[in-house]
């Protein structure tokens, strides 16, 4: 329990980190052709992570499967760098100026709540109230990884889009 609190705690904090880096101005630049800012990144972060604080935290089924059958593969997925996926509409972030303190400060609730969770709750329970597209209902121990493995897949994204707004 303490490893996997640990882990999330690192890396929900190094996108909090990381997105402190950026200058006012930084927030709201696109770096590059086709991609977000960093402000929609953690948008998107926040719209994504905050949904799956709620299905863990949601109506859950006894697990008919090991608790971390699926981890595997949504790490596999999400950390191999060389596949770009399209973000589902219902967390796809908005065209529009983001404020940076705000951001973080969803962001660390975020945070929070994930720990309290993950110290509070059986992980080794389905959650039953959403069905993830390639991978069906996730454990909560799942649905940590989750959070965990795409949040480091953005962590990955926003140090690019950071380098890149740094280097102009």
């Amino acid at each position: 329990m303490e490893k996997i609190i640990k882990e999330a705690n690192e890396t929900l904090s190094a996108l909090e980190n990381t997105l402190s880096k950026f200058d006012t101005a930084q927030i709201n630049a696109v770096p590059f052709k086709g991609s977000w800012t960093a402000g929609q990144l953690a948008e998107h972060m926040i719209l994504s992570n905050s949904g799956f604080l709620q299905v863990i935290n949601g109506p859950v089924a006894e697990t008919d499967k090991p608790a971390d059958f699926m981890v595997a593969q949504i790490r596999n997925d999400f950390l191999n760098f060389n596949v770009k996926y399209d973000s589902p509409k219902e967390i796809y972030p908005e065209d529009r100026t983001y404020n940076q303190p705000e951001l973080l400060k969803s962001l660390k609730q975020i945070r929070d709540g994930i720990s309290t969770s993950i110290a509070n709750l059986d992980l080794t329970k389905t959650c039953s109230s959403f069905e993830l597209p390639g991978y069906g209902f996730l454990t909560r121990l799942e649905a940590v990884y989750f959070v965990i493995y795409h949040t480091q897949r953005h962590v990955h994204q926003l140090n690019k889009i950071y380098s890149e707004l740094d280097s102009n």
